[in-house]
């Protein structure tokens, strides 16, 4: 484990029991009445699955900043997010919420279709250009739907559904969603390691990579399924919850040698870090209303692609 990976889970470990007591009303478990019901049954899945959601976009975050070469890379410019959008708006568009499971079934089918039609359109020839363009088609489509759908909601009811689901949160949510997306995440971030040699080869080119052996439709395969599964899962349980793969990256990248192999697993243990804080700060604000843990995110992460589009700026002066 590199210094980035070993900061990170220190950091995590301070911060996961304070965000177990941290909300509208904190818990001392020694005087709190139901402390251990509340802990276990509300907090716990909560903050377990703000850990899952955050490794799965921080890791394919890192993954494809990578693979494309840019800093400013982020997940959803591979339209697998908005296709987990249009499959979970597509559900609550025809009113198929009665059961729990079929929201992130939906989300899922949303993910898979973008991954296919993703693979369809670059997979045979695995170029970062074409594969880039192709991703920002799928993320054009899926929106434009997903827009389309909103503006047709059936009622007041189900666009204000649509709305507040895109938002992003992790409120109400129990381990039911936890058992759903934990091993969908775990098995996209193996996928993503085991490119992490290959992403380290891609730095040096594409024909440099393939004169080492690389073989790049492999590569972009492992990519697909690994953001795919990572991301798509996060999107099911979760909705959009956006800029979390461009910031950790950035923040974790000083403290390693700077390869994409050895930025992966610190990215996951960054964006689980970053979306657990994020998740407590916004419980605890003083505010009629939760705010979105989406919203918070953006908020954030909005002035730091700023910052960054600044400082590259100011680099190429």
């Amino acid at each position: 484990m590199n210094r980035a990976a070993l900061v990170m889970a220190a950091l995590l470990a301070i911060a996961l029991p304070l965000s177990l007591l941290a909300g509208r009303v904190w818990i001392d478990p020694a005087t709190t009445p139901n402390a251990a019901l509340i802990l276990g049954e509300l907090r716990l899945p909560r903050a377990v699955l703000a850990l899952v959601v955050g490794a799965g976009l921080g890791s394919a975050g890192a993954a494809m900043q990578g693979y494309l070469r840019n800093p400013l890379a982020d997940p959803g410019l591979f339209g697998i997010a908005p296709g987990a959008a249009l499959g979970a708006v597509t559900a609550l568009f025809f009113g198929f919420t009665a059961s729990a499971w079929l929201l992130p079934l939906f989300a899922l089918v949303g993910a898979g279709g973008a991954m296919a039609l993703l693979a369809l359109i670059a997979g045979r020839t695995g170029g970062v250009a074409l594969f880039t363009l192709a991703g920002l088609m799928v993320a054009s489509l899926a929106g434009a739907l997903t827009a389309l759908a909103i503006s047709m909601a059936p009622n007041a009811f189900a666009m204000s559904e649509i709305v507040l689901w895109l938002n992003g949160a992790l409120t109400d949510r129990s381990w039911r969603e936890v058992w759903l997306a934990a091993p969908m995440v775990l098995l996209g971030m193996v996928l993503l390691i085991r490119a992490g040699s290959g992403l380290d080869a891609l730095t040096l080119g594409e024909p440099v990579a393939r004169s080492l052996g690389v073989d790049t439709n492999r590569l972009l395969s492992l990519l697909i399924l690994g953001i795919g599964l990572t991301v798509g899962a996060g999107v099911a349980v979760a909705g959009i919850i956006g800029f979390v793969g461009l910031i950790v990256p950035h923040l974790v990248r000083p403290l390693t040698d700077r390869r994409p192999s050895q930025l992966i697993v610190p990215s996951a243990l960054a964006g689980a870090l970053l979306v657990l804080v994020a998740d407590s700060i916004v419980r605890i604000l003083p505010l009629v209303t939760e705010l979105r843990l989406g919203i918070a995110l953006s908020l954030l992460g909005a002035p730091f692609f700023l910052w960054l589009l600044l400082r590259m700026r100011k680099g190429l002066a």
